[in-house]
């Protein structure tokens, strides 16, 4: 178990983060994806179904150890991050989708997220002495997960003034802790981490690449509208890595199992700013082609 810093910690940051996400929804948020059905669809099949796949592939080609494959099929199991509204904004994406499929997910991974685990605790087994998140570990994820987002819609509703004044600080203090939470642990797991970093750096920029480009291109492909594809990219490129490493040590009590997570988070954020980049400049020349036809 990590220090009284992270168990503490990290569900105080975390929690602060879904407090915040709530702050910014509204039920219409949810109703918005009757209007636009196939690209929600689409981006929660790729996230649901081909993620998993995909990341289960990946931990058998690397031939890691059962710990770390665990955590990395949790982290396939994670929903978008609330990251991936910003990334969406700036390389132009359909900000509106971003956010309701960040509330779509955020409800469905109360049920996929234990789900998987199990599943990959049971084929992997780390652990002799423990048999996954059953019922009550369940409910720990329900309410790390979505008792604050429920909280701060209840905000948002009741104080819309007060919930609209409260949404950047809010922001930046989930930021703030979220850093001197994960300084902490990595100071702490120092050793740990650095025996397992070169081991795991690779898979996690494959896995990361790998979520982009599929919720890119597969919705492209499938006649999803550019602005809505790139949405879906950051939404399923985007993990929300800091749910993951608090699941794994608050509620299952490893550190080892939340390292493929902790490298993964650093390395997203520059992955996914290339990758924005890469499929812009792709939507601009394609623009130039077909005005110049």
């Amino acid at each position: 178990m990590g220090s009284a810093l992270t168990t503490i910690g990290l569900p105080v940051a975390l929690g602060i983060i879904m407090l915040g996400l709530g702050l910014s929804l509204t039920l219409a948020d949810f109703a918005r994806v009757l209007k636009q059905p196939k690209a929600v669809i689409v981006a929660l099949l790729c996230q649901l179904v081909l993620l998993p796949a995909v990341c289960f592939g990946l931990v058998l080609l690397f031939q890691l150890p059962p710990v770390l494959a665990v955590g990395m099929m949790m982290l396939a199991a994670s929903p978008g991050g609330t990251t991936a509204n910003l990334y969406s904004h700036l390389f132009r994406g359909d900000i509106a989708l971003n956010i309701s499929l960040t509330a779509v997910n955020s409800v469905i991974a109360v049920i996929t997220l234990p789900v998987i685990t199990n599943l990959a605790i049971a084929y992997f087994e780390p652990f002799d002495d423990q048999l996954g998140l059953q019922w009550s570990k369940a409910l720990e994820v329900f309410a790390i997960v979505l008792l604050p987002v429920a909280l701060g819609m209840l905000i948002r509703r009741l104080w819309p003034r007060f919930a609209a004044g409260m949404d950047k600080p809010v922001r930046i203090a989930s930021i703030v802790i979220l850093v001197v939470v994960i300084a902490g642990a990595v100071a702490s797991n120092w050793e740990l981490l650095v025996d397992n970093v070169a081991r795991l750096a690779l898979i996690t920029v494959l896995f990361c690449l790998v979520s982009l480009a599929i919720g890119f291109f597969v919705p492209r492909l499938l006649r999803v509208g550019r602005r809505q594809a790139i949405a879906s990219s950051f939404e399923i490129g985007i993990h929300n890595a800091t749910l993951a490493i608090v699941i794994a040590q608050s509620v299952l009590g490893s550190v080892e199992l939340s390292l493929p997570a902790a490298v993964y988070g650093v390395l997203m954020f520059f992955i996914a700013f290339g990758f924005g980049f890469l499929i812009r400049e792709r939507a601009g020349s394609s623009e130039a082609s077909a005005s110049s036809a």
